[in-house]
């Protein structure tokens, strides 16, 4: 049956037929070399802007996409060897614009301000982007697809741009993108392009390109032609060195020596574009300790929480490694690199990548990294090869092949290997509005096991009003990807002490519909009902899950939100279970069926005070969970956020089964200096996992990214308020062009 599904969606799919982009010949914009010198003052003076070509009026794209948005934006764009210039005049009906934060690269969709989306392979998929707020705060990351496009704001590299404010509101911008910091065929003479403006007061954003309510704005199928008078410079040198030094001090009360450590540690980074489109990254003994803690999570579940990988190395052309498989499984994980089987860090001793287009149609991506011993376990070397090759306009065929390789005192440890390898194909049509998938994968390990297979496949369909989704997913038990993420295969016996594979197969499928006010101006933007219905078949015990939610959300034009959820779940548990610690029974193995419903509301985010409330009550296997979250958010703009999540989870289980009030509180205080120094303090106070953290982070952009970090964490026990570790590190890195 299974085979039967995937050869009918393969045959679908490749049915339709091919086509260029959505918006390709209908919004066409020229580019001219410059003929004068652009300086970067956002006054537009020069002759070059003034024989420029501006853009047509602007649409209406969220919250909806009909009609012409109440401010206009004009685009202009020139260049000359070194720089692709971009500016904007954007007519306001105000002076007083919303800004979130002075802080480069952070709410980019709560601030006022202007995208620009480029897509300089045509592949409208794959692409840049460059947001500036309305007083020049920079964010800058890729557009990748992922089945939809989607913004990553962890690529950084140098750029420019200058701001300036009209006494009628309107707001001027200036940018200067260097040519080294993008990655371009030369021989191409037309770009996709797009420009998004974000005007959060009259909660609308609008587009020149005109891209459906359905689709994201950054949705590269739907950007326009960017022509340009003569092909683009090609740039004779693009090599970069981010050496940096570190120094601190710590001390870890679970230690062996418990006394006050200091530490001294140096390495460097290095990007290298080997070609126009096709860039090397390096890196020698690296070094993650400003990157910020993660947000904990409360986990009520028999399975293992994801994390985002944050550390910088792996995160450009990410999407050419990591979008394998579905969210539940993962192939490859970055994040799994530098961590033992106990999840605790190990060092990385050096790693290379080169990633990026070889032709207008085919990306690569080729990495390896090397950890080193571990208490007396091996090191480990990493390395993983995929391909991307784009065909039918917008689809993608693509193939990984991972290695995980024991390395010791003798060189590679033979028998100590886990590799995988595999093969998808997603067909998107041009317009966006049909896609679908299948792939299937398979690990190697010294064991050679049999049911090792991953089979994935799925469709989804979206209009303006109507929106659906089906995916199944078939995990043999002994797919293993030491590389990778797999949130249900390990299955915990509680009884035994002994965790078991168990493959299983599971489906996934969403359905949703809007619906929109007849009458103009309703309080309400739209209405949305729908549902999400998730089944799981496991190896030798058949049916095992059954959850179905129906809900309702409203989407009010003060950019409020509400919404309704009820929940109704069926499981069998394959063996005795411990979900609230060891002092409790075990739950029994067998089936459990309850049933929850939860609340929520969101308040008008453009408030200087704002706040989000939620409760979910019902059952939770033979007994109930009461369940209340919420945030409270103070914005003093633009330089300060100071905000509080929380969440309690009551959990009461009959007899000796276990009975828990979990609590989840975490402060967060953001201070702006100004664009170039920031002041973060992160708290979290978390009685399940006994942990009150504290991660209070300075940062100094002493120049275009290069940056002073003053990075300070504490760890405590809740119970007793007890010292577990702390540290002080101060780093220092410097961004070097050549």
């Amino acid at each position: 049956m299974r085979s039967i599904i995937f050869a009918s969606l393969l045959f679908f799919s490749f049915g339709a037929f091919a086509q260029n982009g959505v918006n390709k010949e209908k919004y066409r914009l020229k580019i001219a070399r410059a003929v004068d010198e652009i300086v970067l003052d956002g006054l537009l003076l020069e002759e070059s802007w003034a024989k420029a070509e501006t853009t047509s009026p602007f649409q209406n794209k969220w919250p909806t996409d009909i009609g012409s948005p109440p401010t206009q934006t004009i685009m202009r764009l020139t260049y000359d060897d070194q720089f692709v210039y971009v500016s904007a005049y954007c007519h306001e009906d105000s002076p007083n614009y919303i800004i979130e934060t002075l802080k480069r690269d952070a709410s980019i969709w709560d601030s006022d301000g202007l995208f620009v989306f480029i897509d300089p392979v045509n592949q409208q998929s794959n692409g840049f982007f460059f947001h500036t707020s309305a007083i020049g705060v920079q964010s800058e990351g890729l557009v990748r697809v992922n089945g939809r496009n989607q913004l990553s704001r962890d690529w950084d590299n140098k750029w420019f741009v200058k701001t300036a404010s009209q006494p009628n509101g309107d707001w001027i911008v200036e940018m200067a993108i260097p040519f080294k910091t993008l990655r371009y065929d030369p021989s191409l003479d037309e770009w996709g392009i797009n420009f998004l403006r974000g005007d959060v007061g009259n909660n609308m954003f609008s587009s020149w390109a005109f891209v459906p309510l359905q689709f994201s704005g950054p949705d590269l199928s739907y950007a326009g032609t960017l022509e340009w008078d003569h092909p683009p410079p090609s740039v004779k040198s693009n090599f970069s060195i981010i050496p940096y030094v570190t120094g601190g001090v710590s001390k870890d009360n679970e230690a062996d020596d418990t006394s006050t450590q200091s530490q001294f540690n140096t390495g460097l980074d290095g990007k290298v574009a080997v070609t126009n489109s096709l860039n090397l990254d390096l890196t020698v003994n690296p070094d993650f300790s400003q990157i910020e803690v993660d947000q904990q999570q409360t986990n009520l579940t028999r399975f293992s929480l994801f994390f985002p990988e944050r550390r910088t190395f792996f995160l450009e052309n990410a999407d050419i490694f990591n979008d394998f498989g579905l969210r539940p499984v993962r192939p490859f994980f970055s994040r799994r690199i530098g961590l033992d089987d106990d999840a605790e860090p190990v060092p990385i001793l050096f790693g290379a990548r080169l990633s990026g287009n070889t032709s207008e149609d085919t990306r690569i991506g080729l990495m390896t990294m090397q950890t080193g011993a571990n208490d007396g376990t091996s090191g480990q070397n990493y390395s993983v090869a995929s391909v991307h090759q784009q065909v039918l306009s917008r689809s993608v065929v693509k193939g990984i092949v991972i290695n995980r390789q024991a390395y010791g005192t003798e060189g590679f440890e033979q028998n100590d290997f886990g590799r995988n390898a595999g093969l998808e194909f997603r067909y998107v049509k041009p317009d966006g509005n049909f896609s679908t998938w299948l792939g299937y994968h398979q690990s190697f390990t010294p064991e050679k096991f049999s049911d090792a297979g991953l089979l994935n496949a799925g469709f989804g369909y979206d209009t303006r009003v109507f929106s659906f989704s089906q995916s199944l997913l078939d995990l043999g038990s002994n797919f293993i990807a030491d590389a990778g993420f797999n949130r249900r295969l390990d299955n915990y016996d509680a009884k035994r002490d002994t965790t078991v594979r168990i493959g299983y197969t599971h489906s996934f499928n969403e359905v949703s519909y809007k619906i929109f006010p007849e009458r103009e101006n309703s309080f309400v933007q739209f209405h949305t009902i729908g549902g999400e219905f998730f089944n799981v078949f496991t190896r030798g015990f058949g049916f095992s899950l059954s959850n179905s939610e129906i809900f309702y959300r409203a989407f009010l034009r003060n950019t409020a939100r509400f919404r309704l959820k009820a929940e109704l779940t069926a499981e069998e548990l394959p063996f005795e279970t411990n979900l609230l610690g060891d002092e409790f029974d075990f739950l029994p193995q067998g089936w459990y069926r309850f049933a929850t419903g939860e609340i929520s509301y969101e308040s008008n985010q453009r408030k200087f005070f704002s706040y989000e409330i939620g409760a979910e009550i019902g059952g939770f296997y033979n007994g109930s969970l009461t369940k209340i979250e919420g945030a409270l958010r103070y914005r003093t703009q633009p330089w300060g956020n100071f905000s509080v999540n929380f969440e309690r989870n009551l959990v009461r289980l009959p007899d000796n089964y276990g009975s828990a009030d979990i609590w989840l509180v975490g402060p967060r205080i953001e201070i702006n200096f100004n664009k170039s120094m920031f002041w973060t303090t992160f708290l979290q106070y978390n009685t399940q996992s006994d942990n009150f953290n504290i991660n209070s982070r300075f940062q100094w952009r002493y120049s275009p990214m290069s940056d002073l970090f003053l990075v300070y964490t504490d760890n405590y026990g809740v119970d007793n308020f007890g010292l577990v570790n702390r540290a002080l590190v101060l780093k220092f890195n410097y961004w070097w062009m050549i």
